[in-house]
């Protein structure tokens, strides 16, 4: 069972966890700073797979899709584990855009050039972060203890800072307030094809309006989005029970159907057979 709260409404957020949970879409509209307190976090995106227990921290890059496992630690106190093992802690703070604005201005910071590193970072742990952890952690147990607006957005720069300490090429990264430019459509759809979101926010990420977006899929692909995505979403699901020998129940999340009927029923109407009848 999962316990989310806002430690700082929409910036700081805290989630306890008994039970391991997959979540199968999450979308992140600002750079995310990621507290792992215990147990295991794991995101995939396109490109990238990374994983991080108790007592590291992650940096997750803005207008990105990915996929988020949960797995609580084991039984027993662990190895950076502040609360000990058998649950998951983690505590979220969402960089928003306004706020970054707001620090860049007043610490006089701007990118230097364009960021070209991994969408997604591991940070190296030093005494000051391992503090600044330490320091956010009993407002996320304790639910009296209260965090005023003034002492979020300060502790919020204060995490800024100390990432730019640890790691100063990070400005290139948090402070680029550019729109992301027209990227490859074919290569994004490709790669991004199963995440179950919706149309418009495809055309965001590949920084597009609705309506080029919608022009330029067509031009591409030779069909409306949502025609291709249902065509290229079943012919996976094919290819991987032919092939792979998988369940039906068992890709159907990761193709991006809602439900497991919805799926047997559009690739029976697509392939005229039911998906079970392929299963080995």
């Amino acid at each position: 069972m999962e316990s989310p709260a806002e430690i700082l409404p929409g910036v700081i957020f805290y989630s306890y966890l008994s039970t391991e949970r997959r979540e199968k879409v999450c979308f992140w509209n600002h750079h995310t700073l990621i507290l792992q307190v215990s147990g295991q976090f794991t995101l995939e995106t396109s490109v990238q797979t990374i994983s991080m227990n108790g007592g590291e921290m992650l940096l997750v890059g803005r207008n990105q899709l990915g996929t988020l496992t949960k797995t609580p630690a084991a039984g027993g106190p662990a190895t950076g584990d502040p609360a000990g093992g058998g649950h998951y802690e983690t505590i979220v703070i969402s960089l928003q855009e306004d706020l970054m604005r707001r620090i860049a201005l007043e610490e006089k910071l701007e990118a230097e050039q364009k960021y070209i590193g991994p969408p997604n970072l591991l940070i190296p742990s030093n005494e000051f972060l391992r503090g600044y952890f330490q320091s956010i952690v009993p407002y996320a147990r304790n639910s009296g203890a209260a965090m005023t607006d003034e002492m979020g957005i300060l502790k919020v720069k204060e995490g800024v800072k100390l990432l730019l300490l640890a790691l100063p090429g990070l400005r290139n990264f948090l402070f680029d307030f550019s729109d992301p430019s027209k990227i490859d459509l074919e290569k994004f759809m490709l790669n991004n094809f199963h995440f179950n979101v919706p149309i418009k926010k495809f055309a965001q990420l590949t920084g597009r309006s609705l309506a080029a977006f919608k022009r330029d899929f067509l031009k591409t692909f030779g069909a409306p989005p949502r025609h291709w995505l249902q065509d290229k979403r079943l012919n996976e699901a094919r290819h991987l029970i032919e092939t792979k020998h998988v369940k039906p129940s068992a890709i159907y999340l990761d193709l991006g159907f809602e439900s497991l009927s919805h799926f047997s029923h559009s690739f029976k109407k697509k392939f005229g057979i039911a998906p079970t009848s392929l299963v080995i």
